[in-house]
C-alpha cells in the first residue's frame, strides 16, 4: 500500500479521541477479530471507542476480549469512523444510520469499492487482521495480548488454519509475532475452527441431508425451518461450507442459507483455477477468487437453479 496514504490514515487515528469501528453484517472471524483488535489497541491509548456490528456479535465469538463492548447501532458523534473487513459500505447494514462517510476503509477484498477518505486495501493480505498486525506496531499502536488474540483469531479463521491458497510466509511471520505478544494459537484454533455446539451439529445434519452434486460442483441449503427445528441462533451456515470444501473431486462448493424477508445468502468456495468472486459480483456480492458471497432476493429453489446455472456458465463448466 501507498506509504503516504498509510501515514495519513494512522496519523489521523492518533489525533482522534472518539472513534467508531465497524464491520459487516453476518460477521465472520476476521471481521470480529479486526474490529476488536483495532478497537482495543485504540482504547489502550485512552481513546473512546464504539465497537459496532449491525447483527451484533455471534455467540461463537464471545470468548474474545472486548466482545462484551459490541453494540448494534452507532450512537453519538465521532472524530473518526473506521470500517474494517468490509468491501462495500452497504454491507455495514443499518449500523451507520445518520453517520457521515467513513474516514478509513481497511480491507483485503479485491472487490472493495473504496468508499472512504483513506482506502487501505491490500489484496495480498490473507486477512484484514494481517494488515492490522503489520501496521499497528509500525505506527505506534500497542499490541497487547488481548489485541494479539483478536488479530490472530481473524487470521486463523479467514485462512482456515493457515491452509488457504493465498497463504504467504509474511502472514506466518506476523502470526508468530502475535504469538510472541501473547496470542494463544492452539486455543484460538480450537475455538475458531474445531469446536461446534450441539445445535450447530444438528444444523449441519440438515444441510448434509440435502447435499447434491453435478460433475465437480456440489451444493447444499439450509432453510429457516431447519434453523427453527434445531434452534440454531445464527443466520450463517455454522461453517458447513468449509467442511464441504474438503470433499474430494470437487472444484466448486455453493451454500444457500435462507435469511428471512425473501433473502437467501449464497456462498461460494473454489479451487484456485476458478474465480468465484466474478459470479458473486454478478449478484451484487463480492469476495475473493476462492471464497465469495452474495445476498439474493427470491425463492430458494429458483435461486438455486439460477445460481448453479450461472456459476457453470461464467466459470466455463458447462
Amino acid at each position: 500500500m501507498d506509504e503516504s496514504l498509510l501515514n495519513g490514515a494512522f496519523q489521523e487515528l492518533h489525533s482522534a479521541q472518539r472513534v467508531l469501528v465497524i464491520s459487516h453484517i453476518r460477521p465472520d472471524g476476521d471481521a470480529v477479530g479486526s474490529l476488536l483488535g483495532l478497537g482495543l489497541s485504540l482504547q489502550a491509548l485512552n481513546k473512546e471507542v464504539q465497537f459496532v456490528l449491525s447483527d451484533g456479535i455471534p455467540v461463537i465469538f464471545r470468548h474474545l476480549p472486548g466482545s462484551d463492548q459490541v453494540r448494534k447501532q452507532a450512537n453519538g458523534n465521532f472524530d473518526k469512523i473506521v470500517v474494517v473487513d468490509c468491501s462495500d459500505l452497504k454491507r455495514t447494514g443499518d449500523a451507520l444510520t445518520n453517520q457521515p462517510v467513513p474516514d478509513i476503509n481497511l480491507d483485503h477484498h479485491p472487490t472493495n469499492t473504496e468508499f472512504a477518505k483513506y482506502n487501505l486495501v491490500d489484496v495480498k493480505a490473507v486477512a484484514t487482521a494481517e494488515i492490522l498486525a503489520e501496521y499497528l506496531p509500525k505506527f505506534g499502536f500497542p499490541v497487547s495480548s488481548q489485541v494479539a488474540n483478536a488479530l490472530l483469531f481473524g487470521m486463523i479463521t479467514d485462512t482456515l488454519g493457515f491452509r488457504t491458497f493465498n497463504m504467504t510466509p509474511k502472514a506466518l511471520e506476523l502470526a508468530a509475532k502475535l504469538m510472541e505478544a501473547g496470542g494463544n494459537l492452539p486455543g484460538l484454533y480450537q475455538r475458531g475452527l474445531l469446536n461446534k455446539t450441539f445445535k450447530a451439529a444438528r444444523y449441519w445434519g440438515a444441510g448434509l441431508s440435502n447435499l447434491e452434486r453435478e460433475g465437480r460442483i456440489i451444493w447444499a441449503s439450509l432453510t429457516l425451518e431447519d434453523r427453527r427445528i434445531v434452534k440454531y441462533p445464527g443466520r450463517d451456515d455454522a461453517d458447513l461450507i468449509n467442511f464441504l470444501s474438503t470433499i474430494e473431486d470437487t472444484d466448486i462448493v455453493i451454500m444457500f442459507v435462507e435469511q428471512g424477508n425473501g433473502i437467501v445468502k449464497v456462498s461460494w468456495r473454489s479451487q484456485p483455477a476458478y474465480d468465484v468472486s466474478l459470479v458473486a459480483m454478478h449478484y451484487d456480492g463480492g469476495g475473493h477468487s476462492a471464497a465469495a458471497g452474495a445476498s439474493i432476493k427470491g425463492d430458494l429453489k429458483d435461486i438455486q437453479a439460477n445460481v448453479i446455472a450461472q456459476t457453470k456458465t461464467m466459470l466455463g463448466m458447462m
